[in-house]
């Protein structure tokens, strides 16, 4: 049988048995509780998550929401005791880690606990139980012992999903696949709707035509209609996902403290990116340390798999640059720059001075056989070059050269080979060489770089693709006109990354195929075709 089966078929009635045999009468009525509190309804709506795999920890969640289409989900504004459990196997015979935590109504009634006193790289199935209700049952794991020789690490990469845009079957593959993580880098969801004629489905609730409306309550609803797709349920139950956020999580184009349309004022964005990071955080498998301060919350941080690999997640947007020059709207809406002096300013930074200076620090420090940065975009160059000069992705990299050459002199110092950088946002699958001195062809690959096409968000145009790619040589691989996303597995001598791919729209009942194969060899940055 195969896992998800497994985990589907586990008898609800044997778990909450046991329930009430691993928690006592007295343990539950000394905690802050709301008393005799039964719901007839699923309160579980919403699934259960991990994530922010260590050695010897994890973060599990949940979210209480028994109404998940209203904005308190039809919770009691009191506080609410939720068990759980941690065991080795999946029956639950063997029970490593338990407790109790409290569903705030501050937090949405959501759940995050850090579990502790685990062992190194093994396997773990966990569970939730509260108003005589048990969870589906969810399975993690722990990265390996800081020092072990590690002989493998499978990462899924996905990006970008839009509810409107199609159904979210790409997860279905994701979770059926044996990897060990799933890093997603951003628009986990996305606050705009879609113009009708690439509408394949539509919410149930809408935002308001007006941004200074948005308010917490409406991010919430938001978020709980995307948790309820069964197949993102899924590939949160079965594997451990570690995030990076992006502009669509927020509002489009957002940058640090800036709305670039100038619909808002700064006091009206900090205050709908107040509440954005606070949904963001109540909805998601993140550490309970890292819970949103006001319109702050800290993202990036870094994690090791043995001694195979070390990974940075990294935050371009909290301390981005804001926007430069008059731009205008390109093709899918992108924000497109032609002659902009202002954006070679070497003061503009994608991550902030603080970020970049912690990256490149522990990128020199680090001895694991491979380095990956994972982050929210393309960092290779893709402008589109004409008799009119070049246009420039105005919200990528692209429009940030100095932080990018910055970025790959860090990179390109001795003390730091075999770097991958692992991106999205673009919608579109890519491989590439990065330069040290990018678009310059007599200057040497440092690393490598590999993009994810969205789970459901449009591409550009095959007429655009094709173009892009003729004057971005180092793009060695470049598809937008399929969905998906990419299968990595690292040894010590190779990562080889499978690009799964769909036909847009995703249907409901859609299934990938592998589009192209690329490996990257230890010791020659540059992916290659196989």
């Amino acid at each position: 049988m195969q896992r998800r089966e497994l985990l589907r078929h586990l008898s609800r009635t044997a778990a909450a048995l046991a329930w009430q045999q691993m928690f006592s009468p007295l343990a539950r009525a000394q905690a802050p509780t709301l008393d005799n509190w039964r719901e007839s309804a699923e309160v579980f709506t919403l699934g259960v998550a991990s994530g922010e795999p260590r050695p010897t920890s994890v973060v599990l969640w949940t979210r209480l929401a028994p109404k998940p289409e209203q904005a308190d989900g039809g919770m009691p504004p009191q506080s609410v005791a939720v068990q759980w459990q941690v065991a080795g196997d999946s029956r639950f015979d063997q029970i490593v880690r338990q407790g109790s935590e409290l569903a705030e109504a501050a937090r949405a009634h959501s759940v995050h606990v850090d579990v502790l006193g685990l062992l190194p790289g093994r396997e773990y199935f966990y569970r939730f139980q509260v108003a005589g209700q048990v969870s589906t049952i969810g399975r993690t794991r722990t990265a390996p012992d800081p020092g072990e020789a590690s002989p493998r690490l499978r990462i899924a990469l996905a990006s970008c999903q839009h509810f409107e845009a199609g159904y979210f079957s790409v997860h279905r593959d994701i979770a059926a696949s044996d990897v060990d993580l799933v890093l997603f880098v951003g628009d986990y969801f996305y606050e705009n709707e879609l113009p009708g004629y690439l509408r394949v489905r539509q919410h149930t609730h809408q935002f308001p035509r007006s941004k200074a409306k948005f308010t917490l309550g409406h991010y919430r609803q938001h978020h709980a209609a995307y948790r309820q797709e069964a197949d993102l349920r899924a590939c949160h139950a079965a594997h451990p996902w570690l995030m990076v956020w992006d502009d669509h999580d927020v509002l489009n184009d957002y940058a640090g403290l800036t709305e670039p349309d100038d619909a808002l004022n700064q006091a009206q964005f900090v205050k709908l990116r107040t509440a954005a990071y606070q949904a963001y955080f109540e909805h998601l498998p993140i550490s309970p340390k890292r819970a949103p301060v006001a319109a702050s919350m800290r993202m990036h941080d870094h994690y090791e798999w043995g001694q195979l690999a070390e990974l940075w997640t990294v935050d371009t947007r909290q301390f981005r640059s804001e926007h430069v020059c008059s731009t205008w709207r390109g093709p899918r809406n992108g924000r497109m720059l032609w002659r902009c002096p202002a954006a070679l300013k070497p003061e503009r930074s994608m991550l902030g001075q603080d970020q970049e200076l912690w990256l490149a620090d522990g990128l020199a420090a680090s001895t694991r056989a491979w380095k990956f940065i994972v982050q929210s975009t393309q960092i290779s160059p893709s402008g589109l070059t004409g008799r009119f000069g070049k246009l420039l992705y105005g919200d990528g990299w692209d429009a940030f050269p100095a932080a990018r050459e910055r970025l790959m002199a860090a990179i390109a110092q001795p003390r730091v080979p075999d770097v991958v950088c692992l991106g999205g946002d673009v919608h579109r699958h890519v491989a590439a060489n990065l330069r040290l001195q990018p678009s310059d062809l007599q200057s040497p690959i440092v690393a490598s770089e590999i993009v994810t096409a969205s789970i459901t968000s449009p591409g550009l145009s095959e007429l655009i693709t094709q173009w892009m790619k003729a004057v971005n040589p180092d793009l060695l691989h470049l598809r937008s006109d399929e969905r998906g996303f990419v299968l990595l597995d690292v040894t010590q001598q190779q990562v080889a990354c499978e690009f799964r791919a769909t036909p847009h729209p995703v249907r409901a009942d859609s299934r990938l195929h592998t589009q192209a194969r690329y490996v990257i060899d230890r010791g020659v940055p540059g992916p290659r075709k196989v």
